[in-house]
């Protein structure tokens, strides 16, 4: 009875270990969604869906939803490839490397917060040290932030900045668990270094690579600080993605079930992205 016993508790115990983690992701995550499915579907004290038909049939949402999948489509695709480009340069093992290392992390230890008004000062179009320095070599001063045709590029440049150095050490990380005879095989076969990085090291990062893709298009989907905290979804809403409408329809206009239908519809988004990718490079494994 006590050697049976013992076995029900050892069976028991890993879930006791992760009982506090489970617990946190409840409250934090699931129940978050479930209140905002809740509260999109609640109209004049009743349940109705036609805070989502209401969205579908305004023009501001179609924008927003345009400005939001071209901003991913262009910034997630490039962050891999900068992040990549990155890790492999700091897993050659050369003298002084963990410094280089350190300069391209350090972006990442710096807030959003702080970011975006460094970001802000240096593009400013009057006094900001860019557009300084793009005069002094014969260059017009640019809008950046403050051009509707220049303000999501400066968002996914600051992006880019901020998040890459992150990304990068999970590549750096697959990279450094590469096995070495396969690197040694490629030697023997003449192999130079480009055909060694994509017969060799692309292909084995690929578990790595869909999770960097899945977890850089999440962030970049629900990105939101840039746009409150620079160019208010300007100018001309050239900047405003979902989130930013979201926030204006719950913050500013005062209607939250129009906010958390807009919400629902960018987690929809996202869980669908999420899959097709993960369905995309989980096939041919």
């Amino acid at each position: 009875m006590r050697v049976s016993t013992n076995i029900k508790n050892v069976k028991i115990f890993p879930y006791l270990l992760v009982l506090p983690a489970l617990a946190l992701i409840i409250i934090f995550k699931m129940y978050p969604i479930v209140l905002n499915i809740w509260v999109s579907l609640r109209w004049k004290d009743s349940f109705s869906i036609i805070n989502y038909f209401n969205i579908i049939t305004d023009n501001a949402f179609w924008k927003s939803l345009w400005i939001t999948l071209k901003f991913n489509l262009i910034l997630t695709p490039l962050q891999i490839v900068i992040s990549l480009g990155m890790a492999l340069l700091v897993s050659r093992k050369i003298k002084g490397i963990g410094f280089f290392r350190t300069i391209y992390y350090l972006p990442v230890t710096i807030s959003i917060t702080v970011a975006c008004i460094m970001w802000n000062m240096m593009l400013n179009p009057q006094n900001g040290i860019v557009n300084s320095i793009l005069l002094k070599i014969g260059i017009n001063a640019q809008p950046f932030f403050t051009g509707n045709t220049q303000a999501l590029a400066s968002i996914m440049a600051l992006s880019s900045w901020k998040g890459c150095g992150y990304w990068m050490m999970f590549l750096m990380a697959g990279i450094k668990d590469i096995d070495v005879s396969l690197y040694d095989a490629a030697k023997m076969d003449g192999a130079s270094y480009w055909k060694t990085v994509f017969y060799v090291i692309i292909p084995a990062l690929k578990k790595t690579f869909a999770f960097v893709l899945i977890a850089d298009t999440t962030s970049n989907l629900l990105l939101f600080a840039p746009m409150y905290m620079i160019t208010k979804g300007g100018p001309q809403d050239s900047t405003n993605v979902l989130m930013y409408e979201a926030y204006k329809s719950a913050f500013i206009y005062g209607d939250q079930a129009r906010s958390a239908a807009l919400m629902t519809v960018l987690l929809l988004i996202v869980g669908v992205i999420v899959a097709i990718q993960f369905a995309f490079l989980k096939r041919g494994d």
